[in-house]
């Protein structure tokens, strides 16, 4: 019995990496140029730190292989305990490569911060997110319409993302194009994406947030500016409406929503959103444009008004 549970396990152990062949290895097939520039940082730091571990690797197999029982012409030295050579590899090479990849992140994280603008011709576009239970809403200030778990946009275009929540902290990715950034309620933050291929893209909430966290995903979808322009008056024909009473229904927690048009949109209703977790009882139809979400030390007392209120179902 004992021997058929081995085999099975060797067995399992053997056909685990076959599992990992239906991972989405979105990362490493960027379709923007943050998600490029990120791929070339992971490939990086990822061949450098093979630097140390493939000659672990191959050191193993041949010290187990040379220093067998079975070689009589091994040198057996029962008193040996130290080398100066051997310390300095040892402690050195990977000194090295950590130096080099603090310099290499240091840089990257500077000028890969989600804040700064792309540097392109066409003037960016500006999309709204705002992340509800179990779902994303998307306003266009711009073209006064919004949607649900869906986004449209012109490639080859900068799109800067102001980002905040509803609900609890969630955090928005697009894997394909970039950084993700996280949705706090009460906050703005702000992250700048561009796709420079057309075609469908999987977004997603990168942070758990409760029961229907499984299902909160929407598409983000890179088309031609006249496919952009044509999508736009589509989605004005719609009949719905999105204005602060009708918001207060659509944050109600769903899962699985279906994607939705808002055909019009209340003026600043995203300010009057993240107006409405703020201290000292500021009121939505007097927002202003608040502080941002880049230093979280400065918002601690913001997080704690919206977390009482979210106890007390306010």
């Amino acid at each position: 019995m004992r021997g058929k549970q081995s085999k099975l396990r060797a067995w399992m152990l053997a056909l685990a990496p076959l599992l990992l062949t239906g991972c989405d290895m979105a990362l490493l097939d960027p379709k923007g140029e943050v998600g490029l520039e990120q791929r070339s940082l992971i490939l990086t730091a990822l061949g450098l730190m093979l630097i140390v571990v493939i000659p672990v690797f191959i050191m193993t197999i041949w010290f187990a292989w040379r220093y067998r029982a079975s070689n009589k012409e091994a040198t057996y030295k029962p008193e040996w305990s130290h080398s100066n050579l051997i310390e300095a590899v040892v402690w050195g090479v990977p000194c090295i490569i950590i130096i080099i990849l603090g310099i290499l992140t240091w840089r990257t994280t500077h000028s890969l911060d989600p804040r700064h603008p792309l540097t392109s011709d066409a003037k960016p576009m500006v999309i709204q997110a705002v992340s509800l239970d179990w779902k994303w809403l998307f306003i266009y200030p711009e073209q006064g319409i919004a949607t649900v778990n869906h986004i449209t946009f012109p490639a080859n275009v900068p799109i800067h993302f102001e980002v905040t929540s509803g609900s609890v902290m969630n955090s928005f990715f697009i894997p394909q194009l970039g950084s993700q950034i996280y949705a706090m309620a009460g906050m703005r933050n702000h992250l700048n994406l561009i796709a420079n291929h057309e075609g469908v893209y999987k977004g997603i909430s990168a942070n758990y947030s409760g029961h229907g966290f499984s299902g909160m995903k929407f598409s983000a979808e890179a088309v031609s500016p006249e496919a952009f322009d044509a999508w736009i008056n589509q989605a004005r024909q719609s009949p719905l409406t999105l204005k602060m009473a009708d918001y207060q229904t659509l944050a109600k927690p769903t899962q699985n929503h279906a994607v939705t048009y808002y055909g019009t949109v209340e003026g600043k209703l995203y300010d009057s959103i993240v107006a409405q977790f703020m201290s000292h009882g500021t009121p939505a139809s007097g927002a202003e444009p608040m502080h941002d979400g880049h230093d979280m030390m400065h918002h601690d007392s913001g997080m704690n008004d919206m977390h009482a209120q979210h106890a007390s179902g306010e």
